[in-house]
């Protein structure tokens, strides 16, 4: 057995609008996604929470996870993730104890440490800045709500209180990861598009990882971009959007996903090219002959137990391709592995 199949897999998406379509058809579109990678044996099928921009239609995370969960009957379906400075500990317990509640067993929590936003944005959101300094405190005080009531608790999170949601510790940097470790959770790691502090990030929660009840041993996802398609040229043509978006996002100047390009020669200003080749090291792009091998040595190189996988596609038919030919190749028909019940 190789070690691609070894692995747990699950998807990333962001609702994502595209040019000529409303919030509306991206979110029924994602709700169609997840019902094809429940099919096909994913593990899980996470949303993220952006704000203030136009192409991302799942900011009110929990609420847009209710609609996935109703269209699907076994995939998890969780954040990935909550920005928690945005957001009071209490709220979100109650918010994802509802989920729990009605979506029983399905439920993930990814907590994320940045606001996901730009600072006028958080100020709408009446935030500050500093929030992001309580974040683990927050990360603490959300886990308590959903232990069982205390006598004569004087807050409690109703639903919530009692349901034990799996949290995540969603990261780019060591400070995640040690706080991973340190309650011991699972951690997630945003390879897919801050890759630089990977291998230190991992090395560190492995290395300070404290058993708790949720979780006995280290569990690391790791974020990855992947499209295939038949040819790498065709594979090569549909990666032209998620760099677009991406090169918008290095401007400034983000819209809705553009549909692909044959070349973007012609599009790049000095250092561009460079700048987004870095972000999006760990994209794994072309036919399943070429992407196969690239996903095994990142597998062995990282050791994770579970890949989280981001494919900004224009085209929907395009994209669900893609994802079952990425199925095909983890063998996903057969048995989920045991490491991924986290």
């Amino acid at each position: 057995m190789s070690n691609v199949s070894k692995v747990a897999l699950s998807v990333l998406d962001h609702a994502t609008i595209v040019e000529g379509s409303t919030a509306g058809d991206a979110l029924r579109s994602a709700r169609e996604l997840a019902q094809n990678l429940e099919r096909w044996g994913y593990q899980r099928f996470w949303l993220s929470e952006h704000h203030n921009m136009r192409a991302i239609a799942s900011a009110a995370t929990s609420v847009s996870l209710g609609f996935i969960a109703e269209g699907t009957s076994t995939i998890r379906i969780g954040a990935g993730g909550v920005m928690l400075p945005n957001h009071s500990p209490l709220v979100i317990a109650e918010q994802f104890g509802t989920l729990e509640s009605l979506y029983p067993g399905r439920v993930d929590l990814g907590l994320g440490r940045a606001p996901g936003t730009d600072p006028r944005t958080m100020m709408a959101l009446r935030r500050d800045h500093s929030a992001a300094s309580t974040f683990p405190a927050d990360v603490q005080e959300l886990q308590a709500f959903f232990e069982p009531a205390e006598p004569g608790q004087p807050v409690r999170a109703v639903p919530g209180e009692g349901l034990r949601v799996p949290l995540w510790i969603l990261g780019s940097s060591l400070f995640g990861a040690q706080l991973a470790a340190q309650l011991g959770l699972p951690y997630a790691f945003a390879s897919h598009f801050a890759p630089d502090a990977l291998y230190e990030a991992l090395k560190a929660y492995r290395a300070g990882f404290r058993p708790s009840e949720q979780l006995d041993k280290p569990y690391v996802m790791a974020g990855a971009n992947v499209f295939i398609a038949d040819t790498d040229a065709e594979a090569k043509r549909l990666f032209t959007s998620m760099q677009q978006a991406f090169l918008g996002t290095v401007r400034g100047a983000r819209g809705l996903l553009q549909p692909p390009v044959d070349s973007l020669d012609t599009m790049w200003r000095p250092g561009e090219k460079e700048r987004l080749d870095a972000m999006l090291r760990y994209s794994f792009v072309g036919s399943p002959e070429t992407v196969r091998p690239k996903l095994e040595q990142f597998i062995t190189d990282t050791g994770v137990d579970e890949i989280m996988v981001s494919s900004m596609i224009y085209d929907q038919e395009a994209r669900l391709d893609s994802y079952e030919a990425l199925a095909e190749l983890f063998e996903l028909t057969a048995s989920a592995p045991e490491s991924a019940t986290v």
